[in-house]
């Protein structure tokens, strides 16, 4: 496969360069009707690629655009006022080619492969969340068995798989128990024209309807020795690939709703403007109670763009956080999806009953912003992290 054309060079960046006006109307006009018909949006993505979305943070040299968390970030966000489920799914492929990147940055070049294929034009899916798994990338359901050569048979299911419909890469893991006494965790990449796997096609949801992330069945599927790219223990790691993982995850995920957030406010802005009170034959933007909630919900806005800012500088810029690395990062998951919940709920007060009807841009963001409740890091799992790091670990004894 090979990608469309090459974008911009990070030294001539501009987010609306790679994402101008006129393309994020054509993805707003069509989001409705993905939507409600529960359709992945290839054109999104046909056009996405044609401007070399899918190799953003693949380095200049390779061919792609070679930025850094922060600029990706500022992109995501961008994309998601127009077509908050295309972001989401693309930012799945972002996961996967943004922790090669972080990796690399770093010196480790064991993803190096997946910045190969993305350069290539092939598609990233992120196999991980598993049903009943609640220990995320410390342990999995999936079983891993060595197939004796360096590789190794994956049998499980895979849930919330974006972009199920056309990757072509998805990178998954699994539990080998060859050792009971040191169960190891096995990451590696599947292509898809190998046998062994199957979409379940259970996509059946209230929001984000576009992404298609069907459940994936793994039936054996083999993966080769020259595309495992981890093994790891059991259990907590300070493994740098599971940095980059929370890491690029983490903060693109809070991108994408931190896009919604902003998409919420102009919406309420512009209900305001051009509707009138029968009650006072005024514009609704001259209502008290109206003004407050749209400053109310603007300034909530402006309170997490330095968040996911600051954090994305900071994995650009190598800094060492140490043991605080996973509070700040589940924390700024939390934060800006719960803001954002709260400024849409402030948009719908504003707006009215107008927002209930499925056809209403806010309905759908009222539907969108709920997903992410569902993407780890839980609510609950960031506050026993931060607690863990703050109090020490729960005592299991008493």
């Amino acid at each position: 496969m090979t990608d469309g054309a090459r974008p911009a060079p990070a030294s001539s960046w501009s987010a609306d360069a790679v994402l101008p006006d006129d393309l994020l109307e054509r993805f707003r006009a069509r989001a409705a009707g993905h939507d409600r018909e529960g359709s992945f949006p290839h054109d999104d993505l046909a056009e996405l690629r044609e401007r070399g979305y899918l190799t953003l943070f693949v380095p200049e040299d390779d061919g792609g655009a070679g930025l850094g968390l922060e600029q990706v970030a500022a992109l995501q966000s961008r994309l998601a006022t127009a077509a908050p489920a295309t972001a989401l799914a693309v930012g799945m492929h972002l996961v996967w080619t943004g922790c090669a990147a972080v990796l690399r940055a770093r010196g480790d070049r064991s993803l190096d492969l997946v910045l190969a294929d993305a350069a290539a034009g092939e598609v990233f899916a992120f196999g991980v969340s598993e049903p009943g798994n609640d220990l995320v990338l410390q342990d999995s359901t999936t079983r891993a068995e060595p197939t004796g050569d360096g590789g190794w048979r994956f049998t499980g299911t895979k849930t919330a798989t974006s972009l199920s419909p056309v990757w072509t890469r998805l990178g998954v893991f699994g539990r080998d128990d060859t050792d009971p006494a040191a169960p190891q965790l096995v990451h590696g990449f599947v292509h898809r024209e190998q046998p062994g796997w199957s979409s379940l096609g259970d996509w059946d949801t209230i929001g984000m309807r576009a992404t298609e992330s069907h459940s994936t069945r793994l039936d054996g599927v083999e993966v080769p020795a020259s595309r495992i790219v981890r093994r790891l223990p059991v259990g907590p790691s300070g493994d740098l690939l599971v940095f980059a993982v929370f890491a690029v995850f983490e903060t693109l995920v809070a991108a994408v709703y931190r896009g919604v957030a902003r998409r919420a406010v102009e919406l309420a802005v512009d209900s305001a403007a051009g509707r009138t009170s029968l009650r006072t034959g005024a514009l609704l933007s001259q209502d008290p109670v109206v003004r407050w909630r749209v400053a109310d919900a603007r300034m909530a806005v402006d309170g997490i763009e330095p968040q996911v800012d600051a954090v994305a500088r900071d994995v650009d810029g190598l800094v060492d956080h140490g043991a605080d690395w996973p509070p700040l990062l589940v924390g700024l998951k939390t934060r800006v999806t719960e803001t954002a919940r709260a400024i849409v709920d402030q948009a719908v007060g504003v707006v009215g009953g107008g927002s209930f009807r499925a056809s209403s841009e806010l309905g759908r963001l009222q539907r969108d912003v709920l997903a992410s409740r569902f993407h780890p890091s839980s609510t609950d799992s960031a506050h026993a992290t931060i607690a863990a790091r703050l109090l020490g670990p729960l005592d299991e004894h008493r």
